[in-house]
């Protein structure tokens, strides 16, 4: 995520995260494993099909989902089309600007997106009205506004939660509405490198203080999906088979916990 505020970190905190870090402990208090504290609201937005916010820690973010028909791609004529789309708003974070998407909001656009679509959590062959010339497609829109950290995964969240109490309108011939055709709930989790120590759900100070990022999907049925390293670090093979562990148990607790 952002790194041009890196600079802004006082030597004196940078000394203290790491020196906590040490003692196996994160900065705010957590252990290196334990997300924040999570809250989830649906049916934030009263005009959309389906929205969640999410605020985690003191990161905050508003999925919205929108669904219409129209035609499906060429080479995926007999399945509904998802699309995931993330607007950093300048009032979330200092070097947020308004404009068109930048490589932040892309990157997280595409990593959330990839652990929905390739976990299969959507029937998208459900989603079809005419093979071939018409499907429904699911627009979903994510807006940040607040940023502390882990926009990966508290967008996630917000997807999930959107998505599971979207209502699809009913075709004009007289169908009835219907919720998507949901299978699983693919959950990421997101890990920094600092030092030699792996943390979980990293604060935008962590993050400033970070050499490497991973965000690890797995979905409900424990199934490895989806993989997203950021950063110019590196991570050893132990530590990436840590980071698999740890997203599988983080993971499934938050799913247990947060998102049934």
């Amino acid at each position: 995520m952002p790194r041009d505020e890196a600079g802004v970190l006082s030597e004196i905190k940078r000394d203290y995260i790491i020196k906590k870090l040490k003692e196996g402990k994160r900065g705010d208090g957590r252990g290196l494993d334990e997300f924040r504290e999570i809250s989830i609201q649906t049916n934030f937005v009263p005009r959309a099909a389906g929205s969640a916010f999410v605020k985690l820690g003191r990161t905050k973010i508003v999925a919205g989902v929108k669904i219409e028909s129209g035609e499906p791609f060429p080479d995926t004529p007999n399945q509904g089309v998802l699309t995931t789309n993330v607007e950093l708003l300048p009032m979330a974070f200092p070097t947020f600007e308004s404009g068109p998407p930048n490589e932040n909001s892309i990157e997280i656009a595409r990593v959330v997106d990839r652990g929905i679509r390739e976990s299969k959590m959507i029937d998208l062959e459900k989603l079809v009205i005419e093979p071939a010339k018409k499907v429904y497609i699911v627009f979903v829109d994510i807006n940040v506004i607040d940023y502390d950290g882990n926009l990966i995964d508290a967008c996630t969240m917000g997807v999930l939660s959107a998505l599971k109490s979207a209502i699809v309108p009913g075709s004009k011939e007289g169908g009835k509405d219907f919720t998507l055709p949901i299978r699983n709930l693919p959950v990421s989790v997101t890990m920094v490198k600092i030092g030699d120590e792996i943390v979980v759900d990293p604060s935008v100070e962590e993050e400033q203080l970070s050499s490497a990022r991973v965000t690890v999907t797995i979905s409900e049925d424990g199934h490895l999906r989806a993989m997203q390293k950021g950063d110019a670090g590196s991570f050893t093979l132990d530590e990436i088979r840590k980071a698999i562990k740890i997203s599988s148990d983080t993971g499934k607790l938050i799913r247990e916990k947060y998102l049934q």
